[in-house]
């Protein structure tokens, strides 16, 4: 479902549309200001000399100059509004706020402090104060059209949405082509999760304006959002065709297509965003991106990542993936020198510590993959991909005891890690510690009872060692329930039965679990064993022959294959 929280939400700071653009200051003052004409000539020197300032984004110039008019017309609501409008530009809130509440007590139907006030009490998160402050903007000017907007997201804020829904309905009553009322309509429904009423919202904008960009984002990210790829790519490109230029745009159309692993095409669109604007960094990455994950071109893939790390050389990802690229290249040592600058502080880099890891253990290094790991724990990294990264080399290497050991002190970082007691259960059982693997499953089930591969695994254990069947068979069964399509899982019932004897049952179950997953040679080397009690030698050695080719170096497999004769041969 659609939540519209990364929908980019369009608010324009209030006080650019009320400050320092109204009618000049003699027109603005307060009726029956008692100013002489010396004073109201002084009041008006410093508030010119003051918006000169506030254009030249001298703040603190431009309030020296406002508090001077001000003492010339203490009273004017227009001149605390605008001076109230600086303030919150320098994030004083507590100043505003004293000078817009005085503002409204001097002139309570000046819709200008209304509007900033209503607005800051929204900042502070005082939103019934907003809303009590937008309703008497309307009261007094229904044409207000910014006073709806705002009070449509202070009720959001609220949580009040059917209000928020109303005072949208009533500004489209006044204004059918309102472009923002249309739109943050959709944004309401977006927070309701409502995404049917969404969609037909974000549509409407876009009938009003055909280039309203946001609008047109939310819905690509709304078809995103619901794997509706083709239609995102269709309005990118409808929107495209007449805005050829939008580099924005064309680069959310390369990145669904990206989505949907049509590389070849997203480069195309990120190429042409380069044409239009070589500076586009992330058109750059997302170039080299597609190259690399599409293996369409590798050397352009490390020719686009090098130009953006020319430019932007503590990009982490475009370094992180330049190692990549080198690494399908078989540049190993390229590889191992980008991963290994990327510091400690990035969020990549134990990715880039398990990839080393990785390109050390496939070049024939395991030990010094090893070593570097082990050297990221004993430095006191709590991470448990190291720990995770670890058990599987030392697994591979088995150093069975080092693996358990590795898993407990992650254990002892994080008790309630679900995959730490799975693994160690598993590494207890490759020990033939048959209680301690037990154990370690029943723990990870008072964590997470519902553990479809935990129950799975103990009632397979029982069921491999041709003990407390009915038990293992009830406990494979929960298993299916929680994970019905599993050919592991399937696998254990067909064991459990074959060890029952019941084998025919045990032949349907291991004939569908390996219909499930055709690759693993345990599901088709269980089958065969079915088969041959069942007398069907000659599937048997098929089925044999089959879950050998998975998995050659299998002693044990070869041992049956040359154990089992067909009879008249």
């Amino acid at each position: 479902m659609y939540t519209g929280k990364n929908i980019f939400f369009v608010i324009i700071p209030l006080f650019l549309m009320v400050a320092c653009t109204a009618a000049p200051y003699e027109d603005k003052t307060r009726a029956g200001s008692p100013l002489s004409e010396g004073s109201l000539s002084d009041g008006y020197y410093h508030y010119s000399r003051g918006v000169l300032f506030a254009i030249d984004g001298e703040i603190d110039e431009a309030i020296d100059e406002y508090e001077s008019a001000m003492r010339c017309d203490p009273e004017s609501p227009y001149l605390m509004t605008e001076l109230a409008a600086l303030y919150i530009q320098k994030k004083e809130m507590d100043r505003a706020l004293s000078l817009l509440e005085r503002a409204v007590a001097y002139a309570p139907e000046y819709v200008d402090s209304l509007i900033l006030l209503g607005s800051l009490y929204g900042n502070l998160n005082r939103y019934e104060d907003a809303i009590h402050e937008y309703k008497k903007v309307i009261g007094i000017d229904s044409g207000r059209r910014e006073a709806y907007l705002f009070l449509n997201l202070f009720y959001r804020e609220n949580k009040e949405y059917d209000r928020a829904i109303g005072v949208l309905d009533d500004l489209l009553r006044i204004d059918p082509s309102n472009v923002m009322g249309s739109y943050y309509l959709a944004k309401t429904y977006a927070v309701m999760d409502r995404d049917d009423e969404v969609q037909i919202w974000l549509k409407k904008t876009l009938d009003i304006a055909p280039t309203f960009r946001p609008a047109l984002l939310d819905l690509g990210m709304l078809y995103r959002s619901q794997d509706k790829d083709d239609e995102a790519v269709a309005i990118y490109g409808d929107f495209l065709r007449s805005n050829p230029a939008d580099v924005q745009i064309r680069f959310e159309l390369g990145n669904t297509l990206m989505r949907s692993k049509k590389y070849d095409m997203a480069a195309q669109e990120f190429e042409k965003i380069l044409e239009w604007d070589a500076s586009f960094a992330d058109a750059r990455f997302s170039l080299g991106l597609a190259n690399f994950l599409g293996g369409l071109n590798y050397d352009r893939a490390v020719t686009e990542f090098l130009e953006l790390l020319r430019v932007r050389p503590d990009n982490d990802k475009a370094i992180y993936f330049l190692a990549s690229t080198y690494e399908k290249k078989g540049q190993y040592a390229d590889a191992l020198k980008e991963l290994e600058s990327i510091p400690e502080k990035s969020d990549l880099y134990v990715a880039a510590r398990v990839r080393m890891g990785l390109i050390l253990k496939v070049g024939g290094d395991a030990e010094k993959a090893i070593g570097l790991i082990k050297n990221e724990i004993e430095n006191g990294s709590e991470d448990l991909e190291f720990y995770r990264f670890l058990t599987a080399l030392y697994e591979e290497e088995g150093r069975l005891e080092d693996a358990e050991n590795v898993l407990k002190r992650g254990l002892s970082i994080s008790p309630q890690d679900v995959d730490l007691h799975y693994r160690l259960g598993v590494v207890y059982g490759n020990e033939n510690k048959h209680r301690e693997s037990i154990e370690a499953m029943e723990a990870l089930l008072k964590i997470d009872p519902n553990n479809a591969d935990a129950i799975n695994f103990i009632g397979y254990s029982y069921a491999e060692r041709g003990v407390r069947l009915d038990e293992a068979e009830e406990l494979i069964k929960k298993a299916l329930i929680l994970k019905p399509n599993n050919g592991c899982i399937m696998d254990s019932l067909g064991w459990v039965y074959f060890r029952q004897n019941r084998v025919e049952l045990a032949i349907n179950y291991l004939q569908k679990a390996l219909g499930i997953s055709p690759e693993d040679p345990t599901i088709a080397g269980h089958l065969g064993d079915a088969y041959k009690r069942n007398g069907q030698i000659e599937k048997a050695l098929d089925i044999y022959k089959q879950a050998l080719h998975l998995n050659p170096g299998n002693n044990e497999l070869k041992e049956k294959i040359r154990n089992t004769r067909i009879p008249g041969e």
